[in-house]
């Protein structure tokens, strides 16, 4: 009669796969990382080095993944405040002529 007196404790814990945990990344790797991808062409090759790359870090490839989602979104977005800028600039001249 060792039995606790609440049913829930008697219940099994599911049984999950062993899920292999990717190691940390420390500090002076982020740090490098950073440095990386700050230099101009350098960056957009290393990203897609570290961000498909099957020995990379799970983490670091992911953060590259996401980086170069971001540079793509900021650039498709320069590139439409360039042809907004210049249509509106040639607007603007078409209407200044006599």
């Amino acid at each position: 009669m060792n039995q606790p007196s609440n049913p829930l404790l008697n219940q099994q814990q599911p049984q999950y796969g062993y899920q292999q945990q990717a190691p940390v990344i420390g500090i002076g790797e982020w740090i490098v990382t950073s440095i990386v991808l700050a230099i101009p062409i350098v960056n957009l090759i290393m990203a897609l080095v570290w961000g498909f790359s099957s020995t990379t870090n799970p983490n670091k490839a992911n953060f590259c993944k996401a980086w170069l989602i971001f540079v793509a979104i900021a650039f498709v977005l320069y590139i439409l405040l360039i042809v907004f800028v210049l249509s509106a600039a040639g607007a603007a001249g078409a209407m200044q002529q006599p």
